[in-house]
């Protein structure tokens, strides 16, 4: 019996805590952002910039990816004499 009452006294404080978080007034936050953020700045990038890749014709390729430019076959290889985190070049692959 000590028990169902200690039980509904609970839920009690409970409903009780919860009506009265209701009738409290919620936090307002006003956070300015300037317009820059969501426009492009007057670029016409259409593809969202990656951490790790290799960029041509405004499009991302990953490493490995092979394009044709000017009748030359490129492929996006990692920089062995850069440390840094975006180590991907575009290198001539050799016919």
């Amino acid at each position: 019996m000590a028990r169902l009452l200690w039980i509904a006294a609970a839920l009690l404080v409970a409903a009780a805590g919860s009506a009265l978080a209701d009738r409290l007034p919620s936090p307002r936050i006003e956070v300015n952002v300037p317009p820059e953020v969501f426009s492009s700045g007057g670029q016409t990038q259409t593809t969202q910039p990656c951490i790790q890749c290799c960029v041509y014709g405004n499009q991302n390729y990953s490493e490995g990816a092979v394009v044709k430019a000017e009748g030359v076959l490129l492929q996006c290889q990692r920089d062995e004499r850069a440390i840094s985190t975006n180590p991907l070049v575009w290198r001539r692959v050799k016919p």
